[in-house]
């Protein structure tokens, strides 16, 4: 295949690319967005493998062959619950890749690089290395094989500091001098190692912003590649995956009322963060409830609006709550979702969740939509949800979430709340919300609550 058609193929799948991502914005648009995302792959992966540069294919069918078996376990066999360990442990494969291929070109012209093409394989490298370790770490936390809380030392941050200070001077000395092996492998291991160490003193609370923000790192990972390579539609989609990804972070980090040096260097997310120990000194305020006294709440009820957050992803409750949905609105109920955009372990977690139980779109809320309605709803269910529904947040300066936007839902006429304990949730702080005399707490797996109220519920009106 010429060279120019191989071009037009990528400006097509550069194309592609921006629309797919532009469809991205909204969950009604979403899935066009990774249609057109999957087509603009497909071509610019068909349009390298058919370029006349290639000699060889049996190492390319191969490797194509040990992914496509990869990826397609983890399609069937991760649960929609899962997905922020799936995206973890994408991200971490994408930066190994990008990392790869920068040692490759390395070894093969170390001799003959020159300044601008050195500093891509530098940066492509070092952002690589960041991201293969530091995403490996974010899925060992997010999977509990690695401690949630911040692993902190009274060091770390000048450590780091002078981690990456060495990384990046290492890279300028190798522009200058290329020819340098023991060095440049000697920058690759220091990348390997920040990337573990910026990850581990970040707490479980700010799971999703790291998530972002790696992904932002993988993106200008491809970035550099394509610089170092002369691949147009590698710097065009690693820019759009970097410059996206960067955004994101900075709308959660909004979302937490957190800046981003708060968040990469200040261990948010230690245990009893705010010196106070968790709800379990004002338990014999809480106003347990029986499903027959949430039966009764929901049965008379004209508005509902569900709160869902990460228990309700642990329990698998998602098709529950659609469950339940559908036979409140059977009975004249109007049912909404209130969104928060913090809600889970990553970006757009619950809205992947309710989608996948084909929850209307028009029924999700964010929370400048959504907040002013509370007060007028007459229940407000919180499925697992902790931290985005604590009020703290907007009255207790003392409270490590002070300023943080969160769900007006204490605002409702009634809260029923279905947690399995009264364990905090990721910011390791008490949630007043629980206390409330409005508020009725069901203790319990969520999934095993929704299904007998359902149950419940559809015997009543039979």
């Amino acid at each position: 295949m010429s060279t120019s058609f191989t071009e037009i193929a990528y400006f097509v799948a550069s194309l592609l690319f921006i629309l797919g991502l532009r469809d991205l914005r909204s969950p009604e648009t979403g899935r066009r967005g990774v249609r057109l995302a999957e087509l603009a792959m497909l071509i610019a992966v068909s349009a390298t493998l058919l370029h006349n540069h290639l000699v060889r294919y049996d190492w390319i069918i191969a490797g194509v062959l040990v992914g496509s078996v990869i990826g397609v376990a983890m399609a069937l066999f991760i649960p929609m619950t899962k997905m922020p360990e799936r995206i973890a442990l994408s991200h971490s494969f994408g930066g190994l890749a990008a990392a790869l291929v920068g040692v490759a070109e390395y070894s093969r012209q170390s001799a003959t690089l020159g300044s601008g093409k050195m500093a891509a394989l530098g940066f492509e490298v070092m952002l690589g290395a960041v991201t293969f370790t530091g995403s490996l770490i974010a899925f060992g936390k997010l999977q509990g094989l690695v401690a949630e809380r911040p692993l902190t030392h009274r060091f770390q941050n000048p450590l780091n500091f002078i981690l990456i200070g060495a990384t990046v001077a290492a890279i300028g000395y190798l522009v200058l001098q290329p020819a340098q092996p023991a060095l440049f492998y000697g920058m690759l291991g220091m990348s390997f190692l920040s990337g573990i160490l910026l990850v581990l003193p970040i707490g479980g609370a700010d799971m999703p912003v790291v998530i972002s923000l790696l992904n932002s790192y993988a993106g200008l990972a491809a970035a550099a590649t394509g610089f170092a390579l002369s691949n147009s539609v590698l710097i065009v989609c690693g820019a759009l995956d970097g410059a996206s990804g960067f955004f994101l972070s900075i709308v959660m980090s909004k979302a937490m009322n957190r800046s981003f040096t708060n968040i990469l260097f200040g261990a948010f997310g230690r245990e009893n963060g705010n010196g106070r120990e968790p709800a379990r000194s004002a338990q014999k305020s809480l106003l347990g409830a029986t499903i027959g006294d949430a039966l009764v709440v929901l049965g008379n009820a004209r508005s509902v609006i569900v709160v869902p957050g990460f228990g309700m992803a642990a329990a698998h409750a998602q098709h529950a709550v659609r469950e339940l949905a559908d036979l409140l609105e059977q009975r004249g109920c109007v049912v909404k979702y209130a969104v928060h955009p913090v809600a889970g372990r990553m970006p757009g977690h619950m809205n992947v969740l309710l989608a996948e139980a084909n929850i209307p779109y028009d029924h999700l809320y964010d929370i400048d939509a959504i907040n002013f309605e509370f007060a007028g709803t007459d229940v407000a269910l919180v499925v697992g949800a902790n931290d985005v529904v604590n009020p703290a947040a907007k009255h207790d300066p003392q409270s490590p979430i002070y300023g943080m936007p969160v769900l007006n839902a204490e605002e409702a006429r009634t809260v029923i709340v279905l947690k399995r304990s009264m364990n905090p949730g990721f910011a390791k702080i008490e949630n007043e919300l629980f206390l409330r005399p409005n508020t009725m707490m069901l203790f319990g797996d969520a999934r095993t609550t929704l299904v007998e109220l359902a149950g419940r519920l559809r015997e009543a009106g039979t």
